[in-house]
């Protein structure tokens, strides 16, 4: 070890009772950066000094009394030499894209499940997310991934369901919406609040799948424009609900 950091490890232990700063910290600062040798030894020397300064002026020179018996000498104070700070990459991370499903073809099967139904004209907008316990896909008229959707299924699997499960509930506890028979299965028929701006809401259809798993079927707002009424667009998500069928 070189002798410079042996001193300082020695005055940084003689000043821990008094000052509580750890006797290990400039070892600590040093290892921290992991090998770049040059730039952890300004950092450790500014550790450590802050904590020097801290003292009153006026330290024992390291090994005077042992050897010589004299009284210790005292260190005059000096200007002390001004440390560059070290430097900081402060360059903000690229964003990464987001996880998607990958090719799924014509998107009638995707994650656990297959896509019976689907309005005509809708094909795979080439468009995804993969969220590992929730993913999703949409179907629009282009194909167009920048586009936008008319239909979008969202599926929800294992430790995605109870918040699902919650967020329905609340939906159900406001009145709102309508409890459905898809099947031997069930489900919940709302207009949720969300949408584009000007649009009554996004018409869903949440679709119990299954113990592990739960469906959100969804008509774009502007989508739901090509239709008569209500009543018409209620019927094609029954229809994309009876076509859903579990792979899992």
């Amino acid at each position: 070890m070189p002798a410079l950091e042996e001193e300082l490890r020695q005055i940084m232990a003689d000043e821990t009772a008094r000052l509580h700063a750890a006797p290990d910290l400039a070892e600590r600062v040093m290892r921290a950066a992991g090998g770049r040798r040059t730039r952890i030894r300004g950092v450790a020397l500014a550790a450590t000094a802050a904590v020097i300064a801290a003292a009153p002026i006026g330290y024992v020179t390291l090994g005077s009394t042992a050897t010589s018996g004299e009284p210790p000498a005292v260190v005059e104070p000096t200007t002390a030499t001004t440390l560059e700070p070290p430097a900081i990459d402060d360059t903000p991370p690229l964003p990464s894209d987001p996880p998607d499903l990958g090719d799924l073809g014509d998107g009638k099967a995707f994650g656990h499940v297959k896509v019976g139904y689907l309005p005509d004209g809708l094909r795979w907008s080439n468009w995804s997310l993969d969220h590992g316990d929730s993913y999703t896909t949409s179907y629009n008229f282009d194909g167009d991934k920048h586009g936008f959707y008319c239909v979008q299924i969202f599926i929800h699997e294992d430790a995605a369901v109870q918040e699902l499960d919650e967020r329905v509930q609340r939906l159900r506890d406001e009145g709102e919406g309508e409890e459905v028979t898809i099947g031997d299965r069930t489900g919940y028929l709302v207009v949720q609040e969300v949408g584009e701006d000007g649009m009554k809401g996004t018409p869903t259809l949440f679709l119990r799948m299954g113990d592990r798993q739960r469906a959100e079927i969804m008509f774009s707002p502007s989508y739901v424009k090509k239709f008569s009424g209500a009543e018409a667009v209620n019927a094609e998500l029954r229809r994309i609900a009876e076509g859903l069928t579990s792979t899992l």
